[in-house]
């Protein structure tokens, strides 16, 4: 499966759950091991858990490999390897506080809302 189809995906499973503040980063230029960062705010340890696993089932679904998942214990920051795209769905004190957004910065993260007004002409 191409990236930009994975990224679909995912972006889809997580708007499915209500995800807040998705984020898309390309990390092509930065990183050998993966291609993209997706990051998305749950309001809860349970909202969270839920959003990596229809991530999981979606990916699965879609004939996808999934390589791991970290965090599920507390649902804070739960971490989904994909390979090619890693997931992070976090709590907002959480996200607030490490600032993954930030920290890979050399390449401009993409708005999920953006994305959209991009797609509708705007």
């Amino acid at each position: 499966m191409n990236t930009p189809n994975l990224e679909q995906i995912v972006v889809n499973a997580l708007e499915d759950v209500k995800a807040r503040d998705i984020e898309i980063i390309d990390t092509i230029r930065l990183s050998a091991q993966f291609e993209r960062i997706i990051v998305a705010s749950g309001d809860s340890g349970r909202q969270t858990r839920a959003l990596a696993h229809n991530v999981l089932d979606r990916v699965r679904a879609a004939g996808g490999k999934v390589l791991g998942i970290e965090g599920e214990e507390n649902g804070e920051w739960v971490l989904v390897d994909l390979g090619e795209i890693v997931v992070h769905v976090m709590q907002p004190a959480i996200r607030a506080y490490y600032r993954l957004e930030e920290l890979w910065s050399a390449s401009p993260a993409i708005r999920r809302a953006g994305i959209a007004a991009q797609a509708a002409g705007a």
